[in-house]
């Protein structure tokens, strides 16, 4: 193994360079396999001591500059948050007042993960207003939250901030206040509870999401896999190492912020960084053409996204003299959009004709609610509406979506779960793992919905729009308005 310290005379590879420094993809084999490279005190001798990552460090008088400036910037320029306003008081009240600001971080934190600040705004106001502490978020059922989650995404955060909301209450109601407390919620792990007991509590703990990668990478000039567990590991530690003991939550939120506003992922404001004088990236890119700032974080190709195909059946079910209801069914509580409702739908092997979806829709329906279309219901109307393709970080599914209009003859309803026809047996035994419902228009917006559910039924009014207009009246209409779709439901 090469020892840490070892050194290499690159004299004559320099050229017309202004700095002896190669970027690491042009080293040599013996020092590329090493993770970063930095110059050598001996300029004169033209030497480069490459480093691993666990070799890097700051100095004491970095940090100092780096802490000072950052926080001033920070001071000067941080943006004006709603939950900043709750969580600015530092230590200041007593528990209760501790408490309300840890749970607001908790609540910000959570919902700012994979979503842009200004979406988040919204629903975090929201959110305060209907749970303002969390005990309130306690009593709340997994229906309220979802519906209040509608349209963010990624629904197993709102499940997971209920689920831990619910833990503290039931465990005395006390709100843990250290970072390793915290971890032991359901749903917390070292981000979130770097970011509440630093912000809330004053601990001194770091917190490492991508703005705090992109900028200690960048600042030592790591070019090592941030995605590998020990480089992760070492960004944990190179941030708890900066962390300002005296303002620990400010700090964190410094770094954060400059990573969501100057040090960006592809275009760097460097000349407004406050701690650009202490950027090794900056320094190499501006000694070396090949190498530029954007170059840290090492980009990693991502994994490949896997197709996905389903028949999405919206089964409405229309009844003279009353609004038309719609057949949702309830996702498992665990894997992907847990605990959401959607249209009947069926996962497909790969790309289907309409027949074959048609027929594995006719028979999820049928062993799941005894639908039987040829004997037990009438039906009006199957029409093919569109297809539409949900993104997820891994997935690109492709839904194939569809009108089934039905009928309800004769059977009054009784309850919730059979107020739509006699159409659908219900059989508990049968049925016991498929929780499912019937619900009018106004409903469907007081739920926790999936976004592919939204967007099936802004297709299926659209469709309807569609019909119920004149074929030449329709093409008048579609050359004047825009291309854009209309809102999907809230």
């Amino acid at each position: 193994m090469l020892a840490s310290n070892f050194k290499i005379n690159y004299s004559y590879l320099a050229g017309k360079l202004h700095s002896p420094l190669l970027p690491p993809h042009h080293l040599p084999a013996a020092s590329a396999a090493m993770k970063r490279c930095r110059q050598s005190k001996s300029v004169a001798n033209e030497t480069v001591d490459v480093a691993d990552i666990e070799d890097i460090g700051f100095s004491g008088k970095e940090i100092k500059e780096i802490r000072a400036s950052l926080l001033q910037w920070y001071d000067e320029n941080r943006r004006d948050l709603p939950w900043r306003r709750i969580s600015s008081s530092g230590n200041e009240g007593g528990v209760e007042q501790r408490e309300r600001r840890a749970y607001a971080v908790w609540v910000s934190e959570v919902m700012l993960q994979q979503t842009k600040v200004q979406t988040v705004i919204g629903y975090f106001n929201r959110w305060m207003e209907k749970w303002p502490t969390i005990h309130h978020l306690a009593q709340a059922t997994i229906e309220e939250v979802n519906e209040m989650w509608a349209g963010l995404g990624y629904y197993r955060r709102a499940r997971f901030l209920l689920e831990g909301a619910q833990m503290i209450v039931e465990s005395g109601g006390e709100f843990p206040n250290t970072a390793s407390s915290l971890q032991m919620v359901k749903g917390i792990g070292n981000y979130t509870a770097g970011a509440i007991a630093s912000i809330a509590f004053e601990e001194a703990v770091p917190v490492v999401d991508g703005n705090v990668v992109r900028v200690v990478t960048r600042l030592k000039a790591i070019s090592a896999n941030p995605k590998d567990s020990k480089t992760v590991k070492d960004i944990w530690e190179l941030a708890r190492k900066l962390v300002d003991p005296l303002r620990p939550g400010d700090f964190n939120q410094a770094v954060m912020e400059l990573g969501a506003t100057i040090c960006s992922p592809t275009a760097p404001s460097c000349s407004k960084c406050p701690i650009s004088l202490q950027c090794q990236a900056l320094s190499l890119s501006m000694n070396q053409e090949s190498i530029k700032v954007t170059d840290y974080p090492t980009k990693v190709p991502k994994a490949k996204q896997r197709h996905d195909f389903s028949a999405v059946s919206v089964v409405e079910i229309v009844e003279e003299g009353s609004d038309s209801k719609y057949l949702l069914v309830k996702r498992p509580e665990e894997g992907l959009l847990a605990g959401l409702w959607e249209f009947p739908s069926v996962l497909l092997e790969g790309e289907a004709g309409l027949t074959s979806r048609r027929k594995a829709i006719d028979r999820f329906l049928k062993q799941s609610f005894g639908l039987d279309m040829r004997k037990s219901c009438k039906l009006v109307s199957r029409e093919e509406v569109g297809v539409y393709v949900h993104i997820f970080s891994h997935i690109r599914l492709k839904m194939y979506i569809e009108l089934l209009t039905l009928r309800k003859t004769g059977l009054s309803p009784t309850n919730s779960n059979t107020s739509g026809a006699n159409c659908i047996q219900e059989k508990q035994e049968e049925t016991a793992t498929i929780k499912w419902k019937y619900v009018d228009e106004k409903a469907l917006s007081t739920l926790g919905l999936t976004s592919g559910v939204r967007k099936a039924y802004t297709m299926i009014q659209k469709f309807k729009q569609d019909s119920s207009v004149p074929a030449t009246a329709r093409k008048r209409r579609d050359k004047k308005s825009s291309t854009k779709a209309p809102s999907s439901i809230r």
